[in-house]
This record gives structure tokens, C-alpha cells and sequence, in this order.
């Protein structure tokens, strides 16, 4: 844990001294000035992270001009500011002058330790979606793909190169991992930019329809067919082609595909001519299309044809560090359709930005499995910003229920084994780490209590918590 500098700027020794033991023995490294001019000396030489300060010192220099001086040096110091009159003029003059709250005399120690926790956390999510808000800016997105695990930087890299090409592509992974997104990607980064886009599922349209779909129809080729059509390859012309499913396509229709991407020629239904195409193919499925060559259920020579350039979309559980860059970049989409539930309530709360996301909300996006992947990430996302209310951060109780029920339990292990091996004393620590972090947080932080439920003796639970580098 990384120490926290705090300085105590108070005229009265004896409870500036009380309030520093008390704070050194959670933790802090704290500092003591007692005048203003000794503060403001203080504060020109060391960056604090916490400054303590009451409003009416002796001297000429009182608590209002320290914060001026400290806010002024260090834009994201907290300043906590204690006044002894507990008047409304100096509550909102201490927070005018960038204060992130204020403490009456004589208060209870625990109060103040409530108001340096809470706002130690309010500057961790600024700064925390600040991050997530400037990595979206970064080279962490490719045509509104987004990620920055070596994963995906990898596969952005791969996307680049292929978008020069005409190569046919084969974009395989699970539902929701992505696939038409990075075909779009790569027609979009490629030179048949200009040219059209033309997406067809082959699992979601009838073998017939599908035929007819695929290649065109003439006036009279089939019962219905009122007027002559032209089919997807020749919409595309020049542009691309995006089969989605093509896994589910019938063996008929393979042979009939094969074809056109050999000769780059359509014949429509019912017609004798044949029409030239020059379309790029990028197909797609979720399924093992090498496996469904061995069992027969699809065709080997296809296969080759359409495995030119094979792209793998990793899913959401082989990527959990995106979780939280993924989530922010839904919410800030979420936040800028001013259609959604909510938003404008957001707007004036939250000063104009998206909402972010607290700590207990993020454990659970990253306890949960994601079977969904990241379009099931996208509808949690969407469901808690419609569900907030117009709050300013999307709590626990805004996530689906099977993601709330994901915190409540330990994340699953990962027991694939790398060439490396298996960390199983990190794996081990992690778990000690959670299970007293529960403990802790089920008894308001009360050691004693949290050793009891851990059945531990209270100096052992102390003495881990040293050696995590804690004492909260």
C-alpha cells in the first residue's frame, strides 16, 4: 500500500499532537504545523496528499489562504478543513475554496478518519476514470474495437496489416466477442472504404431465401419472385462481403459459394448469364470449422478457401483487464445518447460527464464469468445506466442480478497452465487478501471482530495485515 502524507495544521498542541499519534497509527505519515505561515513553508518544499487544516489560526496567515496556497502548488491535494464555529459561511466558503469537506470542533475522531476515507476514494474514481477516459483517447481502440491487453494490441496490429489486403478473412471466437465489429474495422481501414458494407447472417434466413439472398433472382425464378434482384455479392461489389454464421450454411449452398469465390462470378436464380464481382469476403463464425470438416459437415476445399487469413477474438474471460476500459467506454456512450433513461439527470449531477463506477461495482464486472462476453457487458452496462437513477456512479445494485451474485463469492480460478507454470502462492495470497478484506468490511473494520469470524487470534490477523503492507 502506498503511504499517505498528511499534514496537520492546527494552533492548539495538544489536539494537533492527539489527532497525529492517532493518524500515524493508521497509517499516515503525518506532518505538524502550528501556524499558517509553518504550513505554508511546509507545503512550498514536500507535495501532501492530505492537508488537515482548522480556518481560524494565530498569525496572519489563517486556514482559508493554506488551502489557497496548497490547491494552488497541488490541484489534486484533499483539504480537509476544521472550524471551530460550524457556521454555513464558513462550511461553503471552505468548500468554495476547493476543500472536499469540512469538520466541526469538537468532533469524534472516527468522523474525521469518515471524511479522509471518503474523500481518498473520491479522488481514486477521478483519477480512475480520468485514466479510463484518456486510454480511450489512446491506442487502445481500433474503429471502435476497444482493449489494452497485449491480446488486443496484438490484434489491432494484425488488423492493420490486413485491411491493406484483399485477402478473404476468417474471423472466428464466441457469441458476443465481437466479430461483425472487426469486420466493419477492417473494410473501414481498408481501400474499398468508399465502397458499401454488406452483412448477411447465413444461420438466420431458410436455405432458399438464402440462396436467393446470397446470388440474386430473376423476374419468375421461384414463387414470389415478382421482380428481378440483384444478391449480396453484387451489392458489394468493390466493397465487402460479411457472412456471419457461415458455419450453418447448408453443404448446397458451400458448393454454390466455392464457386463464386473461385471464378468471382454470380449466377442469379432463374438466369442463364453470369455476373463478374470483385468483392472481398470476410466470413465468421463461432464454431470449430475444422472440426465440422472432419465429421463431414462442411467442406474441406471451402474451408481453405475462406481460412486465408484467420483472425481469433479472444473472449471477455482471457481479457478481464479490459473489463474496466470497456465498461467506461459503454458508459460514456450510454451517457451521450441524451435518449436514455436518465441521461439528462446524469448531465447536470455529474457536471456534464458520464458517470463512472465504483470499486464494489467493478469487483463484481471482474468476479463474473462473462458467457456473454462483451455483448453481454454492453446490456449490463446499458441496464445500470438506465436503473441509476441520474446518479453520478453506477453502484452494485444498478448490475444485473447474476453479475451482483458474482461478488459474492471468490473469482474462479484459471487453471490453465502456461509454459511458466501455475503461481499458486500468488493464487493463495490473493485469496487470504479477499476473504480478510470481507472479513474486515462485514465488521465496520473492527480487527477483533474480523479475527473471531476468521477464527484467528487477533495479534496473527494484525501481523498479516502487516505483511500485506496494511493496517486498516
Amino acid at each position: 500500500m502506498v503511504e499517505k502524507h498528511l499534514l496537520i495544521v492546527e494552533d492548539e498542541a495538544p489536539l494537533r499532537e492527539a489527532v497525529a499519534e492517532r493518524l500515524a497509527d493508521r497509517g499516515f505519515v503525518v506532518d505538524q504545523a502550528a501556524s499558517g505561515e509553518d504550513a505554508l513553508a511546509r507545503i512550498a518544499d514536500f507535495a501532501y496528499d492530505i492537508i488537515i487544516t482548522d480556518m481560524r489560526l494565530g498569525g496572519d496567515v489563517d486556514g482559508g489562504r493554506v488551502l489557497d496556497e496548497a490547491r494552488a502548488l497541488y490541484p489534486d491535494i484533499i483539504g480537509i478543513v476544521v472550524t471551530g464555529f460550524g457556521t454555513v459561511k464558513d462550511a461553503v466558503g471552505a468548500i468554495k475554496r476547493g476543500a472536499s469537506d469540512f469538520i466541526q470542533k469538537p468532533f469524534q475522531f472516527d468522523e474525521l478518519t469518515h471524511v479522509i476515507d471518503t474523500a481518498l476514494e473520491q479522488r481514486r474514481l477521478r483519477a480512475e476514470n480520468a485514466y479510463l477516459r484518456k486510454a480511450l483517447g489512446q491506442r487502445y481502440s481500433f474503429s471502435g474495437i476497444v482493449g489494452k491487453s497485449r491480446v488486443m494490441r496484438d490484434l489491432f496490429e494484425l488488423l492493420e496489416t490486413i485491411a491493406q489486403t484483399a485477402s478473404t478473412v476468417l474471423v472466428t471466437g464466441e457469441t458476443g466477442t465481437g466479430k461483425e465489429l472487426v469486420a466493419r474495422a477492417v473494410h473501414q481501414n481498408s481501400p474499398r472504404r468508399a465502397q458499401r458494407f454488406v452483412a448477411i447472417n447465413c444461420g438466420a434466413i431458410p436455405e432458399t431465401l438464402l440462396e436467393a439472398g446470397l446470388f440474386g433472382h430473376v423476374r419468375g425464378a421461384f414463387t414470389g419472385a415478382v421482380t428481378t434482384r440483384a444478391g449480396r455479392f453484387e451489392e458489394a461489389n468493390r466493397g465487402t462481403l460479411f457472412l456471419d454464421e457461415i458455419g450453418t450454411m447448408p453443404p448446397p449452398l458451400q458448393m454454390k459459394l466455392l464457386r463464386v469465390i473461385q471464378g468471382r462470378e454470380v449466377q442469379r436464380l432463374g438466369d442463364t448469364g453470369v455476373v463478374k464481382v470483385d468483392v472481398r469476403i470476410i466470413a465468421a463464425t463461432n464454431l470449430d470449422l475444422a472440426k465440422a470438416v472432419a465429421e463431414g459437415a462442411f467442406r474441406e476445399d471451402l474451408y481453405y478457401r475462406l481460412n486465408v487469413i484467420p483472425v481469433h477474438l479472444p473472449s471477455l474471460r482471457e481479457r478481464k483487464d479490459d473489463v474496466p476500459l470497456l465498461a467506461q467506454h459503454f458508459l460514456d456512450r450510454f451517457f451521450a445518447q441524451s435518449s436514455m433513461p436518465g441521461a439528462a439527470a446524469m448531465g447536470q449531477e455529474a457536471g456534464g460527464q458520464s458517470p463512472g463506477i465504483s470499486q464494489d461495482a467493478l469487483r463484481h464486472l471482474m468476479s463474473y464469468g462473462w458467457p456473454g462476453n462483451v455483448r453481454e457487458l454492453e446490456n449490463a452496462l446499458e441496464r445500470a445506466v438506465a436503473l441509476s437513477g441520474g446518479r453520478r456512479q453506477i453502484e452494485v445494485r444498478d448490475l444485473p442480478p447474476n453479475i451482483q451474485a458474482a461478488g459474492s463469492s471468490i473469482a474462479p480460478i484459471d487453471m490453465t497452465m502456461s509454459e511458466g507454470g501455475f503461481d499458486l502462492p500468488g493464487y493463495i495470497d490473493r485469496i487470504e487478501r479477499d476473504v480478510i478484506a470481507r472479513a474486515l468490511a462485514k465488521t465496520g473494520g473492527n480487527k477483533g471482530a474480523a479475527a473471531k469470524l476468521l477464527n484467528l487470534k487477533r495479534t496473527t490477523l494484525v501481523e498479516k495485515l502487516k505483511r500485506m503492507g496494511t493496517t486498516t
